[in-house]
């Protein structure tokens, strides 16, 4: 009987010890086959006043797009992400549509939307907050995965309460399908908040911002710089444009290059560490990103699919090229990633030196809005 005691004592003091332990230590969270997406559409005002507005867009663009690529996933996996473009307000759209215009579904081709922000003019007019956010909310293919995320930011200046379609009921209806909206007033914010632009983002479980947007984007030029561009277009030369897609797309991966040296060497920088990072896919044309993705099989590939220089190869030799152009994106990409964390440390000093009453500017307001909407929904961000 002694005996029998013991040994179901020992059993228990087991079982504690297991308990505590597991308490006490976290689990690496397990990977999903299935990966999650950030979903983000962008309803920007386009009339007279918003030059400055379509501006700041433009030159923070692959800003953004950096600061998405550092989201995990609370599997631990990295998400993927679409963005949408819609503008509103603009005389030379249809009245019948409420002076609003699709200008991109959700999609991963960050090329694409470059292109559709540079195309962006601006004129009038009309500003209907509420029909924009409903065409958004029921035109776009939103996912109804809860690890989603999904985002609407609207910028603009005028009363939120315009249009035919009440602004309270359109935030409903987006917040219902798990749609945030974040709402961006160009301009003081009390005057914003007496727009209703801050009701609105309180209806949709969102942020209300405001900023000026004429302030002009400070890009810091680095040491680093004119090195990253030169990788820049070496990477270029890493893509193999196949199908009905290819060189046009090759070409326009070059224009947004183009685009982005507008707003000189910094932007150029910043854009490279976009092409660098994994939320540059373009499997939709490009042999490399195309084969990673299980896409294609380049050996079975009928030649007509295959660009000039590939189309007397044989299934060997196409293998081969892929994997070399493989190989050297990998290296090329891993260069710029190093030289910007050079590059990086050397803007935060001279960052620290400017003047602190900048005003905020479009950037500022949607980085730190999305890290804290995604870190509610335990994704983190990687800083490495």
């Amino acid at each position: 009987m002694k005996k029998i005691l013991v040994i179901c004592l020992a059993l228990l003091c087991l079982q504690a010890t297991a308990f505590s332990q597991g308490k006490k230590s976290k689990k690496k969270p397990v990977k999903k086959e299935e990966k999650s997406n950030i979903q983000v559409a962008v309803l920007l005002d386009t009339s007279n006043s918003m030059d400055g507005l379509i501006d700041q867009a433009k030159s923070q663009l692959w800003k953004m797009v950096n600061e998405l690529a550092l989201a995990k996933d609370n599997h631990d996996n990295i998400p993927n992400l679409e963005i949408a473009l819609y503008e509103y307000g603009n005389d030379n759209l249809s009245k019948g549509e409420g002076f609003i215009r699709m200008v991109s579904e959700l999609t991963t081709d960050l090329d694409l939307i470059s292109e559709k922000l540079f195309g962006l003019t601006t004129n009038g007019g009309s500003e209907y907050c509420g029909q924009v956010i409903q065409k958004a909310t029921n035109e776009l293919k939103w996912n109804d995965s809860n690890d989603d995320l999904k985002i609407i930011f609207i910028a603009g200046n005028e009363p939120f309460t315009q249009g035919p379609v009440d602004y309270e009921k359109s935030c409903k209806k987006s917040v219902s399908k798990g749609i945030i909206v974040n709402t961006i007033f160009c301009g003081r914010e009390k005057e914003g908040i007496n727009g209703k632009w801050k009701s609105g983002a309180s209806l949709a479980d969102g942020k209300f911002m405001s900023i000026d947007h004429n302030e002009k984007v400070v890009h810091i030029d680095a040491p680093q710089d004119k090195k990253i561009a030169e990788l820049s277009e070496e990477l270029n030369k890493t893509y193999i444009g196949y199908g009905s897609l290819g060189q046009e797309r090759i070409e326009l991966q070059k224009r947004q290059d183009s685009n982005a040296s507008q707003y000189g060497r910094a932007n150029t920088a910043t854009r490279a560490m976009s092409k660098a990072s994994n939320k540059y896919k373009n499997e939709a044309w490009d042999l490399v990103d195309a084969t990673k993705e299980k896409k294609v099989v380049v050996e079975e590939m009928e030649a007509e699919e295959l660009p000039e220089e590939m189309k007397e190869m044989d299934k060997k030799e196409r293998k081969e090229y892929v994997e070399k152009k493989s190989k050297d994106r990998e290296r090329i990409q891993k260069e710029i990633k190093q030289l910007n964390k050079e590059r990086q440390e050397y803007v935060s000093k001279e960052r620290a030196k400017q003047a602190k009453d900048k005003g905020k500017t479009l950037d500022d307001a949607i980085i730190k809005t999305i890290r804290e909407q995604a870190e509610k929904k335990d994704y983190c961000f990687d800083e490495e």
